[in-house]
């Protein structure tokens, strides 16, 4: 295992000692309760920074921030100054961009090698929904009834939007939410993971500096249970655009039913990626192996089922695990690290908990399987790219998200026994397929229940694609024009002209 040494750094400029603050209604408040807590660098276990605790009463302040905004200023305000508003926040975070991704760095743990290539990503979500926010319409109908009566459709903001994000991508995951708010002239309360709230409060500061008038987009650190719990059953919200687990989701879901709120879901996942022996298989290795061992296997459409075709089983599945031993694992301020530490204690008992699992199930360890350690990892969350071979389909880790860079192999024999196993779960996020037969490419990307398929390739995303899931991973889509709808409210109008 390659193993980064410890390097040195200056401090990041954001991380001045000062307590961060809530932002709600234009101005950095502290909570109500006057509570804060410590935001921890993954990799050193350090304090990087105290930040304000929000919850019921300040998810409440909020609300009535971003309603007093839609119902005021920003309703009058036209497509042409939203986009402009969006252009310049684009701009704004391109200048700044090598702070943000340092920022996601520290906070959350992934190599800057992997938050710097965001870069183009980040940045074509934000113009992407600057130019949609022009192009959004409703359309004339021709309707069948008698006599002359007009009629036409409007497509209007739904209103205030919670939008909750977890702690695996910071910056994108903000502009995923906030974007689409601004575009389409919602107002957004965004609640990020307490386990990586420094990003989203570094991009608020940029966006008031983008000129978003008061209470358009407010920003409320807290816990899951209070401040995200306060949000999703708030009476004064609209619409909660969740991305994390199923589990919340599922609680979002109850709480949504008091005032019927929209809702939009990008939850978990136990994607297949199935490789024939026709592949290419000097691309397929790695294509395979980083579809896990990306962002330390913390993306919840991650590639994780790794399905091979049996006569190239053994030999593929060993050069995964000669491949995950080979990348360098370490502090991810460090430009050679490839794999940087899981995000929190809690998240690392849970891998190295499945580890355990997946020994005592009979898979067979090729690759990692043990936190390290030694040295400079000693007092971070670190997890090797781990690969189980022999795994069968009732294994937990076969059937359970781990979150963590672990790779459960399996072979298989044909094209039909793969679609029907492959389908066998819960979820339906992401998937892959690696073969040169376009006629496979074809029917497996046809049969599989997911809301992605990648053939010869894994996570290729753009802001003009749709992003989302089947069954238990959810319902509404991220990207798109399919995810400005999920913001807009369809009208009907009826004029009698004779």
């Amino acid at each position: 295992m390659n193993v980064v040494q410890p390097i040195q750094q200056a401090r990041h400029p954001f991380l001045d000692g000062a307590v961060k603050r809530l932002l709600i209604d234009g101005k950095w408040v502290e909570a109500v309760s006057g509570k804060t807590f410590n935001s921890v660098n993954p990799a050193t276990g350090e304090v990087l920074a105290r930040v304000a605790e929000g919850d019921a009463e300040d998810i409440d302040r909020a609300v009535a921030a971003a309603r007093r905004a839609f119902e005021g200023p920003w309703g009058k305000v036209k497509p042409y100054e939203r986009q402009l508003i969006l252009l310049k926040l684009a701009d704004l975070v391109e200048r700044h961009f090598d702070e943000l991704s340092m920022l996601d760095t520290l906070d959350m743990g992934a190599p800057i090698s992997r938050t710097s290539a965001t870069r183009r990503r980040v940045l074509g979500m934000l113009r992407y929904y600057a130019g949609m926010a022009t192009a959004l319409h409703g359309e004339t109908v021709e309707n069948s009834l008698p006599g002359e009566i007009f009629s036409y459709t409007l497509k209007e903001p739904v209103g205030v939007v919670g939008a909750i994000i977890p702690w695996n991508g910071p910056l994108g995951a903000s502009v995923w939410k906030i974007g689409p708010a601004l575009a389409t002239g919602c107002t957004a309360i965004l609640k990020p993971a307490e386990e990586a709230p420094l990003t989203p409060l570094r991009l608020g500061e940029l966006i008031l500096e983008a000129g978003v008038p008061p209470g358009v987009v407010n920003i409320v650190p807290g816990y899951g249970e209070t401040a995200g719990a306060a949000l999703a059953r708030h009476p004064g919200v609209d619409k909660i655009a969740f991305t994390g687990s199923h589990l919340t989701g599922q609680k979002i879901i109850e709480a949504s039913a008091g005032n019927l709120k929209r809702v939009s879901l990008e939850l978990g996942g136990k994607s297949p990626d199935i490789v024939f022996a026709d592949a290419d298989l000097e691309t397929a290795v790695p294509g395979a192996g980083m579809a896990v061992f990306a962002n330390s296997g913390q993306i919840c459409s991650a590639g994780t089922r790794l399905f091979v075709e049996r006569r190239v089983y053994d030999e593929f599945v060993d050069r995964v695990a000669q491949f995950g031993n080979g990348l360098r694992v370490g502090n991810g301020i460090d430009p050679e690290t490839q794999i940087g530490p899981l995000v929190s204690e809690q998240q690392l008992e849970r891998v190295t908990g499945y580890l355990e699992i997946g020994k005592q199930e009979g898979a067979r360890t090729l690759a990692g399987g043990d936190r390290l350690t030694e040295g400079p990892l000693a007092k971070g969350y670190f997890v090797p790219p781990t690969v189980f071979a022999d795994v069968r389909d009732d294994m937990r880790i076969a059937q359970d998200e781990i979150f963590g860079p672990v790779v459960s192999a399996i072979p298989f024999q044909d094209i039909d026994e793969v679609i029907s196993r492959a389908n066998a779960t819960p979820f339906g996020l992401g998937s892959g397929v690696w073969t040169r037969d376009v006629s496979k490419a074809h029917r497996l990307a046809k049969a599989i229940r997911a809301g992605s398929v990648w053939v010869n390739c894994y996570q290729a995303m753009d802001p003009a694609v749709p992003f989302g899931g089947y069954k238990m991973s959810g319902y509404g889509r991220e990207s798109g024009l399919q995810q400005l709808e999920e913001y807009l409210n369809v009208k009907a109008v009826w004029i009698k002209t004779a």
